[in-house]
């Protein structure tokens, strides 16, 4: 039997840190699971940069759609302020997004319950949240054409273009409905259809796959500036909310606050199935790189150890052990261990990244 293959792009600034501690939760599922990956390692960003004068080698795109998985961890730095746009670290992980047509764009915001006094809304408001985010991420806004900084007449001009045929919206409609007949059955999608045409265009079809294909699913409407103030005023109505590239990128870091720290939240990207029925994918925590603390051993790891969790449940049919390593993370923050990122006015002991890390394995090992 075949092992599944996962390719690690660690990355910049705090990602080799947080990518250490997943690698004690793989080596751990071989150990005592019997569940073992084919693990390769590769550089995306700026290490990548420095090594071959690129963000994302040809040889290392090749390897990402020869895989059953990406796990990456966050890329970019100071270091690379001032390089070409076309160069910079950050155009690697938007590659890897776009030649793998990973359109959809999962991201969740749950609140555990040890961290619900952390959170900068009243407890009562974020206690037992748990909203899936799906973004659509290869079109829209951030790939549309034209695009660029244009000279007319005497001034310059920015240009970016909202473009989205039919068919985007559908598949990523498809994904949100699929999740959600998962979860509480309910779908919110976010657009701003009372000013964009692209928004007239995204709730009429929308709508038409509902109709057609998951009239069991509960579908309401709602313009994404509003979507925005109801994620802080009653975020527990949503459960399932589908929203285009831009609206999706603003919309979860939003709900990312929510939970009380960045360092908590994972990310999933999925696409088509690929021959042997898995989705192309690539997961990530919503952190960036963090220079700031990077090699401190300050840098919450859970992020990234929830996104291979998410790599359990979405590409190899685990769920029952993305529930362990979630129900592990749980366990550890209930026993009041912090990195410095949680540290709030409700105390916690003070760990380091490596030994959340040790503490999350711990509870696997107590959970068996």
């Amino acid at each position: 039997m075949v092992n599944p293959s996962l390719l690690i792009l660690a990355g910049d600034g705090i990602g080799p840190e947080v990518m250490t501690e997943v690698k004690k939760v793989i080596a751990w599922m071989g150990d005592k699971r019997g569940i073992t990956f084919d693990v390769s390692e590769d550089l995306v960003g700026g290490c990548a940069y420095d090594q071959h004068g690129t963000p994302l080698h040809d040889d290392t795109m090749a390897k990402a759609q020869s895989v059953d998985a990406v796990l990456l961890g966050a890329v970019g730095g100071p270091k690379y302020d001032n390089l070409d746009f076309s160069v910079k670290p950050e155009r690697g992980l938007l590659r890897l997004r776009k030649e793998m047509d990973l359109f959809s764009n999962l991201r969740p915001a749950q609140c555990f319950d040890a961290l619900a006094d952390f959170s900068s809304l009243k407890k009562d408001v974020v206690a037992g949240l748990d909203i899936m985010i799906v973004r659509e991420l290869t079109s829209g806004v951030y790939f549309g054409e034209p695009r660029g900084i244009f000279t007319e007449g005497n001034e310059r001009v920015g240009i970016n273009t909202q473009r989205y045929t039919e068919s985007e919206i559908a598949r990523v409609a498809r994904s949100a409905f699929e999740l959600a007949r998962k979860r509480g059955n309910k779908v919110c999608s976010m657009e701003k259809a009372n000013v964009m045409e692209s928004g007239i265009l995204w709730r009429e079809v929308v709508q038409e796959v509902h109709d057609k294909e998951y009239p069991d699913v509960e579908l309401s409407h709602m313009y994404a500036d509003n979507g925005a103030m109801q994620l802080v005023r009653r975020p527990k109505q949503f459960d399932v909310i589908v929203t285009d590239n831009l609206f999706g990128d603003l919309l979860s870091d939003a709900a990312a606050m929510l939970t009380g720290s960045l360092g908590m939240l994972p990310s999933a990207s999925l696409g088509a199935p690929m021959a042997n029925g898995r989705p192309k994918a690539l997961y990530e925590p919503v952190h960036g790189s963090a220079p700031d603390i990077a090699g401190q051993g300050k840098a919450n790891p859970i992020a990234c150890v929830l996104s291979f969790a998410m790599a359990l449940r979405y590409s190899f049919d685990l769920g029952d052990e993305a529930a362990r390593l979630e129900q592990a993370v749980e366990k550890v923050l209930a026993d009041g261990l912090r990195t410095a990122d949680l540290m709030g006015p409700e105390g916690g002991t003070p760990i380091s990244t490596s030994a959340m890390g040790d503490a999350i394995v711990a509870a696997l090992d107590a959970s068996l």
